[in-house]
């Protein structure tokens, strides 16, 4: 057989070093290369670097290619099908780093020999690579072309390099598919395609060449053409996703049964379709477009429903379970208890019943995509609805059978039964109907058999899964151990028992009896018209009254999670040990531990060491001299980042340890006081015993340690100083004195101890003088002797004890006193050590020892450096992975996106002032003074326009601050390879530690608009490029447009060609210098969400195993660096049954000390990305990725799609679905405590509400996707009901929380208005009945922000101590955090509810700068008008109203908070934005933001006008989400939209003139006055207009004169006549405004009818309604900013202490300026 497949290649030459093939031309030394030169660099002498690029250049049993110089399987792979060099270059370098790293661990830990973990590293490759592949051709019932060839039948070891060429041919693949990397089961068809053509390759001779970009042209371009089409179709996304397909629809057409039947096809021996050929099939199809795959993201709240129909089913029932256990319970007489029972059954009817709507919604949501389905998923929506159907049918009429006396309904099934009654037969069609219930809860505790049947290929068990859930790829086998399943069980049991309880015993039962009163009731006297009569039992009052509290029972299952997860979640991180140190004091009692505790982590232990229990507490000084580098570099750190002073660093500095390893030298900051405390006590000390003074002094290890550091340091100085032999006798000689002393225990008899005092102030004179630069060495010389003979004599004649009369003397003493008397000393001095940094540090730390007196609890004095501090030591006792040797360790990457935003300000930026003086630069040094003074000090006091620049990008949201953070990561590899190879001396090992750093990380930035921004010489492309020059390491990615000519017959045209290129800096030759460039299909940013797009064309130049994604407002530190090595060992191990696929991180918010605001998003957002993660991953299992900066395990996700989402709109929200596709295909998130990354957050009003406005959007965008639709389905009860609560559930719930307040005050008008209220609830059973009162006490609970502040105070607790917890939120309250909240939550509501009802979601920018600037009236109006005030103000009307006309409860504590708490909800909507505005209540810029308010609102608009130039363009831009909507949603808007009328319906029939008349004239007769209203000031603008154009103004005034006159006329007759009161007025604006605005929403929805005929007049009406809203809110500015302390107030609140004198002396010397330039 082998004879027939080919010729063999003859022998190979004599062998020349691997990479020598692969050098790029004849020149030596390469210098475009990214990582690996492929020259004769010393990296390339590394035996992993050469065992790879060895199996990379394997080319024995490879056919040839005829005109090719074959160098590797790569130039191979290219040559037959045509990849780009480019890409061909980039994935060999992919490729050969991997196989090293892998080889190297294998090497090294599993003690393979070469040969043998070459093939192992292949084989896991293999494995990694093709995982999703054949679990894709499990699915498809195909057999994997990565199969042996017959050329390799002779071979003993065939597989590696036949598995190494599939696993290249992916990677070809991969990085050059673009777009299409969104779609990995679409490459793993193109994939299957092309390793059969390998096959057929590998079975011939010869093969031909292909042009280099045959593969791109032929196989990705129409792929992307086909996409590029559907995103047109899109409209930016505006159009119903029901029109068009996006990423994800595409990508299943290749899971679909018309691409299995076409695989099928080839087993026959056809060829299979190109890619683009299937989707045009599916797609396309031949007689209409199917643009949706199993799948339709239709807009409507019932996707809610359908995604958790489970638990929907479960609070449904349990709430008719309860109210008829109330029900029966609260009568008179108890109820029998066979009669509740048989009534509670009944439940399960509405079981069935609620399932045949949930296959009703099925069928319906999914009729767009049923032209692709399956006839087999078709089927299975048909027979469930039939099924479902039979049973209602079924149970209603056994139900009917068990009921004695039926009535009604009951009575009428009772008959189609033939009137039989038995009431076993309706509780056998229960046990019958819950079979498949109780199959699901037996599957439910044995998750590994479900786990088995969901990846099963039976027939049989294939059919049943086919019933129970849909057939998709993806969402198989997501279930998680018995162990874990059992934790999230027992926690979601006791949530819900409680939330049941509570609900029961406060919200449902107290409501029942006074139910039964009202139903009981008669009401007489109706005060309106009756338009539909005879309503029995006061129907609607009940409505009123059950309507909210059914609401809350449906929300508050949000707060008990809270609650739970809030204590639980502080317990979790307890038992991780977090918080355990807090504070510089706790650090200094546990730093003794600290050097155990860093070898434990960081210098891989191995042994009886590893497994040592005790470490923790080990005080046992392990490898002091690898921690006191660690140390002294996180130290250095921080001062070079002017977090700490010169005099704090070296307060921190540990020094180096010296060989006597007897003595540990500890930091200052431990030991600082302790000297000045100890001579303070010997001072006063008069015993005579050396025990007590050692008992005394011994007490404290730190003054133990002080002393003797200070005792040794002093001879090691004193000896450096000496020259002279017999002075360093006389020296040694005194310390023998006291050695033996000591050790005789004399020392009292033979020293003097309060004579030491003296001797260290003459100590402290000789460190002066060692201190200072004394230019003549002599005069150092003199002062010196001088200095060293008052030290000597103190010693001899105050601290000696000359004593004749001692009985036995200490004879090293008498040889002193002798000595000494002989000669001068000290005459020669050595000055030679001087220069040296050893010298001056020792001499320096003397000098601190001996002279600061004060406790080092507060050093140093940077809150965030102490914060740095002790979050880095109490990690080190955290349960933290041991790191593995750098050699061992995962390589990773970091990928960065970046679009416009800022990468350095520039010295004009920080200069410019805004309109109230205050400038970026002037701004930052009130904010952080501390800091700036630590930068002048580091700078000499003369800092320069660079280094200025630097200190303040480094403090905003930049990329430089993001780019220096993230290279920590070289650094600690560096310092770590230094250390792990610091002990050898070989040529080798230096070789590796200078190249392991660079094999081990990557940093790529995706630099978007690079290339733009270099043609337009835009700043930033130098600001770039310096950070390139700066870090030679990092990467930049950009999008790369050329004008290049048509290749046809077309003279002069040309057409846009996009390339992917990476650059790297130049210091030598260019500025930059081009590495890759790889040709495009078309422009990659243009199909979906651009922030993906942009990462996924820079994901092919990233490099390892693991890939952590870190945003632009971002930042890391060196010391939390040290720990990826930790970090990356939570891959292969196991978490429950499941090894993690992605590891969530912890963030820091670093801006909360810009503004109060800033404060309290930070604390919010610590809460989430700490207490809320933390509890989401365990023991929850439902933790996602909430964005940056997550790792994740890069294999794994390049081949299933890359580390996010990118369809348009749907994936506005673009990580969290990168989390939800790494759960569905079988991954696993985690969370970890121990390390962190910085993160900047909005900090100004406008910005937050435009963020949280964004991830509303972006939630209500999850609630329509297949994702979550998927995720809960499949996830079990428990896991789905957790997964709800942390997603789109808190928005539904938040959204609904709003809607509570709507309902409960419309319910109360309805009652007010009827008359019902009165006739009702002052019955004395039903007056004293609280119950609604306090149900509705929960949803305040939501409204005032406790969700959020629970876990905040939790993990403040937890981490700086439950009293700084308490302070803080006591302080955020005095800061009007709960009004900040408040509105925040008017915020989700709106922007969740108007997405799922007609879209409109979008990116919006925020912005990441420093917020000073004060937003006028008119933004905060455009922002919050429709989604705030216009809210506000109809809650403002209800409570009016119904205070007015209300007249129950007003003596009830609950009602006045309920109504309190609703008030408040109106002022915080409707001021929010002003209160935190800076100068929002400042006289002259309220003055300047009436003029400017008032200007907007009179431009007209048009094409070209923006939105904050005119209220016409503000106003049409604010109904384009009505635009797009679909007829449903015009009919939802307009429906309520018809709630304004029932003010007028209202309060017309109580006016005084319809003297209590019930007649429907009444209510005719005030639709007649509106209608006069709104036509007569028309008529006039309309007359006004012509006769304006005729000259005829003197007509005009007497016209609109004689008007006024008449209705003046009219309004007296009405007094007169008819009883008209002033009363009667006011109220007839509040039943005539709404009425208005109801007409307006009403046109505005109907515009595309009304466009042509009213338009006009409904937006004039717009105007004058906004022009109002707009009055009612500016007067109370108005008054406010007239009184001066209200805006001093306001600033004491928005900003802290500094910034408030800042801003203040800033004016005052602006006004001294003024004055000066006036004189």
């Amino acid at each position: 057989m082998a004879s027939t497949s080919g010729t063999k290649r003859p022998p190979p030459p004599p062998p020349q070093p691997p990479f020598a093939r692969l050098q790029r031309g004849k020149n030596p030394k390469n210098e475009d290369y990214n990582i690996l030169p492929f020259d004769e660099s010393p990296i390339m002498k590394l035996p992993e670097i050469k065992v790879a690029v060895e199996a990379v250049c394997k080319m024995e049993n490879l056919p040839r290619i005829e005109g090719v110089v074959e160098k590797d399987i790569f130039i191979w792979l290219s040559s037959v099908f045509g990849f780009q060099k480019g890409n061909a270059e980039n994935q060999r370098e992919h490729l050969i780093l991997l196989l090293a790293n892998i080889y190297t661990r294998k090497k090294d830990l599993g003690q393979y020999e070469q040969a043998e973990a070459t093939t192992e590293t292949i084989k896991q490759l293999k494995e990694d690579f093709f995982n999703n592949y054949e679990l894709w051709c499990k699915y498809m019932h195909l057999s994997p072309h990565i199969w042996n060839h017959e050329r390799y039948a002779e071979e003993k070891q065939p597989q590696p390099q036949l598995h190494l060429i599939y696993v290249a041919l992916y990677l070809l693949i991969w990085g050059e598919a673009s777009n299409i990397r969104f779609m990995p089961e679409c490459i793993c068809y193109i994939f299957h395609r092309m390793a059969n053509d390998v096959h057929q390759v590998l079975s011939s001779t010869e093969t031909t060449r292909k042009p280099a970009e045959s593969f791109l042209s032929t196989v990705i371009t129409p792929i992307y053409q086909i996409l590029s089409k559907e995103a047109e179709k899109n409209k930016q996304g505006k159009v119903s996703h029901s029109l068009w397909s996006n990423y994800d629809d595409l990508n299943e057409c290749f899971w679909s049964e018309k691409c299995s039947s076409e695989l099928r096809k080839q087993k026959e021996g056809m060829p299979l379709p190109p890619a683009d050929k299937i989707l045009n099939q599916l797609i396309v199809g031949k007689l209409w477009r199917k643009p949706k795959i199993n799948f339709v993201e239709v807009r409507t709240f019932w996707q809610l429903y359908r995604s958790f129909n489970r638990l929907w089913i479960f609070f449904i029932m349990a709430l008719q379970a309860m109210i008829i256990v109330a029900w029966t319970n609260s009568g008179s007489s108890v109820g029998n208890n066979e009669d509740v029972l048989r009534r509670v059954l009944s439940i399960f009817i509405t079981y069935a019943i609620l399932s045949f709507w949930q296959a009703i919604l099925e069928i319906i949501l999914s009729i767009h995509a049923w032209r692709s389905s399956e006839l087999t998923q078709l089927l299975r929506y048909l027979l469930k609805l039939v099924v479902a159907t039979i049973w209602v049918v079924v149970l209603l009429v056994g139900y009917s059978t068990s009921v004695k006396i039926p009535t009604g309904l009951m009575k009428f099934l009772n008959h189609w039964a033939g009137d039989s009654h038995n009431q076993s037969l309706y509780n056998y069609l229960v046990v019958l109907y819950l079979i498949p219930d109780v199959l699901a809860v037996i599957l439910f505790f044995l998750p590994l058999l479900r786990e088995k049947m969901e990846l099963s290929d039976w027939s049989i068990i294939n059919i049943v899964m086919w019933w129970a859930q849909p057939k998709v790829y993806v969402g198989r086998g997501m279930h998680v151990g018995t162990f874990s399943l059992l934790k999230y069980t027992i926690l979601w049991i006791l949530v819900l028992s409680l939330k049941l309880a509570f609900s029961y015993y406060v919200e449902i039962l107290p409501l029942v009896r006074p139910t039964k009163a009202i139903m009981k009731i008669k009401v007489e006297d109706y005060l309106l018209h009756k338009f539909v009569p005879n309503v029995k039992h006061n129907m609607g009052v009940i409505i009123a009254i059950w309507a909210p509290i059914v609401l809350v029972y449906f929300v508050d299952v949000q707060i008990w999670y809270t609650i739970f997860s809030t204590l639980l979640g502080g317990a979790l991180g307890a038992f991780r040990h977090l918080g355990e140190i807090r504070t510089i004091r706790m650090l200094q009692s546990r730093f003794e531990s600290m050097p155990s505790a860093f070898d434990r982590c960081f210098l891989s232990p191995s042994g009886s060491d590893a497994k040592k229990k005790d470490w923790r507490t080990s005080k046992e000084p392990k490898n002091m001299a690898k921690f006191s580098r660690m140390w002294n570099e996180f130290i250095l750190s921080m001062r070079m980042e002017d977090l700490i002073s010169n005099r704090d660093r070296d307060l921190l500095l540990l020094p180096f340890p010296s060989r006597d390893e007897s003595m540990v030298q500890w930091p200052l900051f431990l030991l600082a006081s302790k000297i000045p405390a100890t001579l303070n006590m010997v001072k006063e000390f008069k015993g005579k015993d050396d025990a007590e003074l050692k008992k005394i002094i011994g007490s404290d290890k730190y003054t133990r340690s002080a002393i003797l550091d200070c005792y040794f340091t002093l001879r090691h100085l004193i000896y450096c100083l000496l020259e002279d032999e017999d002075d360093r006798k006389f020296v040694e000689e005194i310390y023998d004195a006291v050695a033996e002393s000591l050790k005789n225990k004399t020392f009292l008899q033979n020293f003097n101890v309060s004579g030491i005092p003296l001797l260290a102030v003459k100590l402290e004179k000789l460190l002066k003088i060692l201190m200072t630069d004394y230019r003549d060495d002599n005069v150092f010389k003199a002062q010196t002797t001088i200095a060293l003979q008052d030290i000597m004599e103190s010693i001899i004649f105050d601290v000696m004890i000359d004593d004749k009369s001692t009985p036995r003397g200490d004879q090293k003493r008498d040889q002193v006193l002798l000595k000494y008397n002989k000669k001068q000393r000290f005459k020669k001095i050595k000055t030679s050590d001087r220069e040296s940094k050893i010298w001056s540090e020792k001499v320096n730390r003397l000098h601190l020892l001996l002279t600061v007196k004060e406790s080092a609890t507060d050093v140093p004095q940077n809150s965030e450096a102490r914060r740095r501090i002790t979050f880095f030591a109490n990690s080190l006792f955290m349960n933290m992975r041991s790191a593995p040797k750098v050699s061992n360790m995962r390589s990773f990457s970091v990928l960065t996106p970046h679009y416009k935003e800022d990468v350095l300000y520039s010295d004009k930026e920080l200069k410019k002032e805004n309109v109230d003086g205050v400038s970026i630069l002037f701004y930052l040094q009130t904010i952080y003074p501390d800091e700036w003074t630590n930068f002048q000090e580091r700078m000499n006091c003369k800092p320069d326009e660079e280094n200025i620049r630097k200190w303040v990008s480094y403090r905003g949201q930049t990329l430089s601050r993001s780019v220096r953070g993230m290279m920590y990561y070289k650094k600690a590899l560096e310092l770590q390879c230094s250390m792990e190879f610091a002990d050898s001396n070989s040529i080798g090992d230096g070789i590796r530690e200078q190249a392991l750093p660079d094999l081990k990380f990557t940093y790529v930035i995706s630099c978007q608009i690079y290339g733009t921004l270099k043609s337009s010489n835009d700043s930033r492309q130098k600001d770039i490029l310096n950070l390139m020059l700066m870090y030679p390491s990092l990467r930049v990615a950009y999008i790369d447009e050329v004008d290049e000519p048509v290749k046809e017959k077309t003279k002069g045209k040309t057409q846009k060609v996009y390339y992917s290129v990476l650059l790297k800096g130049d210091t030598i030759n260019y500025p930059e210098r081009e590495i890759y460039r790889i040709k495009l299909p078309g422009p990659p940013t243009k199909i979906g969400e651009g922030k993906p797009e942009n990462q996924n064309h820079a994901i092919v130049f990233t490099r390892g195993e693991a890939l952590q994604t870190i945003d632009m407002n971002q930042d890391n530190y060196l010391e939390e660096a040290f720990k990826m090595r930790n970090v990356l060992e939570e891959f292969p191990h196991f978490h429950g049954t499941q090894n993690p696929t992605i590891l969530g991180l912890r963030e820091h918010v670093f801006t909360g000390s810009v503004s109060s605001l800033a404060w309290f998003m930070s604390n919010q957002e610590t809460s989430f990305v700490t207490i809320g993660q933390r509890f989401l991953a365990s023991p929850l299992r439902v933790r996602f990725h909430y964005g940056h900066p997550d790792i994740f395990d890069r294999i794994f996700h390049i081949t299933r799609g890359g580390i996010s989402k990118a369809s348009k709109t749907i994936n506005l929200s673009e990580d969290i679905f990168s989390g939800f596709n790494s759960t569905l295909r079988g991954g696993y998130v985690t969370h970890h405590d121990y390390i962190q990354v910085g993160k900047g957050r909005d900090v100004g009003m406008n910005q937050i509400s435009l963020f949280e406005a964004k991830v509303a959007n972006g939630n209500g965008e999850q609630t329509l996707s297949r994702d979550v639709y998927r995720l809960g389905c499949q996830f079990d009860f428990f896991r789905m009901l957790s997964f709800y609560c942390t997603t789109v559930g808190f928005y539904f719930n938040s959204m609904v929380t709003v809607l509570i307040v709507y309902v409960f005050l419309y319910g109360r008008l309805y009652m007010v208005m009827t008359g019902l209220e009165r006739e009702i609830l002052e019955d004395p059973s039903i007056k004293q009945n609280k119950t609604l009162e306090a149900a509705l006490v929960t949803q305040s609970f939501i409204q005032m922000g406790m969700l959020l502040v629970l876990p905040m105070l939790m993990e403040i607790g937890l981490e700086k101590g439950f009293r700084t917890a308490l302070g803080d939120f006591i302080i955020m309250q005095l800061q009007l955090a709960s009004i900040f909240f408040t509105f925040q939550l008017g915020t989700k509501a709106h922007y969740f509810g108007r997405t799922i009802l007609h879209g409109g979601s979008k990116y919006r920018a925020t912005g990441r700068g420093f917020v000073v600037l004060h937003a006028t009236f008119a933004d905060n109006y455009r922002l919050y008008s429709r989604s705030h005030f216009v809210k506000a103000l109809e809650l403002g009307l209800l409570l009016v109203i119904y205070e007015v006309y209300g007249k129950s409860y007003r003596n009830s504590s609950l009602y006045l908070f309920i109504t309190f708490s609703m008030w408040f909800l109106v002022g915080s909507w409707l001021f929010a934005p002003f209160i935190f505005n800076p100068s929002g209540f400042e006289w002259q810029k309220t003055v300047d933001d009436w003029t400017d308010w008032r200007r907007w609102m009179g431009i007209h608009g048009g094409v070209g006008i923006q939105p904050e130039k005119s209220w016409e363009s503000w106003w049409d831009e604010e109904q384009e989400h009505l635009r797009y909507t679909s007829i449903r949603g015009r009919v939802f808007e307009i429906l309520l939209a018809l709630r304004f009328f029932i003010y007028q319906y209202g309060i017309v029939y109580h006016l005084d003139i319809a003297h209590h008349s019930r007649s429907l004239l009444v209510y005719g007769l005030s639709w007649f006055a509106v209608l006069v209203i709104l036509m007569v000031p028309k008529m006039v603008s309309v007359r006004r207009l012509q006769m304006f154009h005729m000259d005829l103004q003197l007509p005009l005034r007497m016209l609109k004169g004689l008007l006024f006159l008449f209705f003046l006329a009219i309004i007296i007759l009405l007094f007169k006549l008819c009883g008209l009161t002033v009363s009667d007025l006011f109220a007839s604006i509040l039943a005539f405004m709404p009425t208005g605005w109801a007409f307006i929403l009403i046109g505005q929805a109907c515009r595309p009818l009304l466009q042509k005929l009213i338009w006009e007049p409904v937006k004039e009406l717009a105007r004058a309604y906004d022009y109002i809203t707009g009055l009612l809110l500016f007067t109370p500015i108005a008054i406010l900013s007239w009184l001066p302390a209200v805006s001093e107030f306001q600033t004491r609140i928005l900003f802290n202490q500094a910034f408030s004198s800042g801003l203040h002396i800033s004016m005052i010397l602006a006004g001294k300026k003024d004055k000066t330039s006036s004189n």
